[in-house]
């Protein structure tokens, strides 16, 4: 990562969704590497909790504009100035995309376009994209490159999907730089774990802590790469700092190996110290895939990427993380 260092240091750059987990974490790093930051988030799925902290101690280096990636003008007033867009702003979830296709499409697909037409049109020179590895879809190879051709089995995975296209028809037809940076299950500290929608290891981890039963879509036997959210903002970094212009390329993020979801869940029982644990299963979920993997091959070619953290740690933090999160609140009364 000594290749980033220097390269934020007074830059201007914005991220839409810095409100959210992923956005919360890199505008942590951009701050730490000296660089001024616009966020644009309209806080439908975050809170400004986080942020708000960030903005007292950093008041002149951090400003928050509450607005949709949709509205034109919030866009604007966000973007202005910025030489580097990273973009997070989305509707995530499959699970989501399947209860609201139209609204997914909507913030996923139209919500990139209006992003890169912002930073066409106000000068910026890179939009680096938060892509999502569900674009491979449930297909048997291992691990997935970003040569396979794509499969989306649902909404998200569409919509996703189409932002890749996007970014690179910019790049193609207006010269603006672009990558797309394809996640692999994606978890970490400020990871939301009461809704819903909550990825698996966040609801692991709050139903194992207080008492209750997880639930298991499906066998469990369906494997994921889960990636640690550092390096996630590793690649973002990379990729934003990156000497070499991009055009619109396709990078996959993630860890490079895989474990099974009762495997996910006997680690962080483990990690927690509570045995005995017996999994509710449900029926196996629309749109979800049955394996994934990502081959880092690209990634490490063209940023220099590697993971640097592995699984194990990354479950040990969130954990920490999680249990010092309780013990805040019930302090609190909350």
């Amino acid at each position: 990562m000594g290749r980033v260092r220097g390269a934020f240091d007074a830059q201007r750059v914005c991220v839409t969704g810095g409100a959210g987990f992923i956005g919360g974490h890199l505008v942590d790093a951009l701050l730490a590497l000296g660089a001024s930051v616009r966020v644009i988030d309209d806080l439908s799925n975050s809170t400004l909790e986080h942020l708000s902290e960030l903005i007292e101690l950093e008041p002149k280096r951090l400003r928050f504009v509450h607005g949709s990636i949709l509205e034109d003008r919030a866009l604007r007033e966000a973007i202005d100035g910025c030489d580097v867009v990273f973009h997070l702003g989305a509707l995530g979830s499959v699970p989501r995309s399947i209860e609201e296709p139209e609204r997914t499409w909507d913030v996923n697909a139209t919500g990139t376009l209006r992003v890169l037409e912002a930073a066409r049109s106000l000068g910026a020179r890179r939009v680096v994209y938060s892509a999502s590895s569900s674009a491979y879809g449930d297909t048997s190879k291992l691990p997935k490159g970003e040569t396979d051709a794509p499969q989306p089995a649902s909404p998200y995975a569409a919509a996703k999907l189409a932002g890749e296209g996007l970014c690179r028809s910019w790049s193609e037809s207006y010269g603006l730089q672009t990558m797309s940076l394809r996640y692999f299950n994606i978890f970490g500290p400020r990871q939301p774990a009461d809704s819903a929608y909550a990825a698996v290891v966040a609801a692991f981890i709050r139903r194992l802590s207080v008492g209750q039963t997880p639930v298991i879509y499906g066998d469990g036997e369906q494997s994921r790469d889960f990636t640690y959210v550092s390096n996630a903002v590793a690649a973002n970094l990379l990729a934003g700092a990156s000497p070499r212009e991009p055009r619109g390329e396709v990078v996959n993020v993630g860890a490079g190996d895989r474990v099974t979801i009762n495997e996910l869940l006997t680690r962080i029982a483990d990690c927690l110290g509570v045995s005995g644990v017996s999994p509710e299963h449900k029926g196996a979920r629309a749109g979800d895939v049955r394996h994934s993997q990502a081959d880092l091959t690209r990634a490490r070619e063209l940023l220099g990427y590697r993971p640097i953290a592995s699984l194990a740690q990354g479950v040990e933090e969130t954990v920490a993380w999680f249990a010092a999160a309780g013990k805040h609140s019930s302090e609190h009364g909350a």
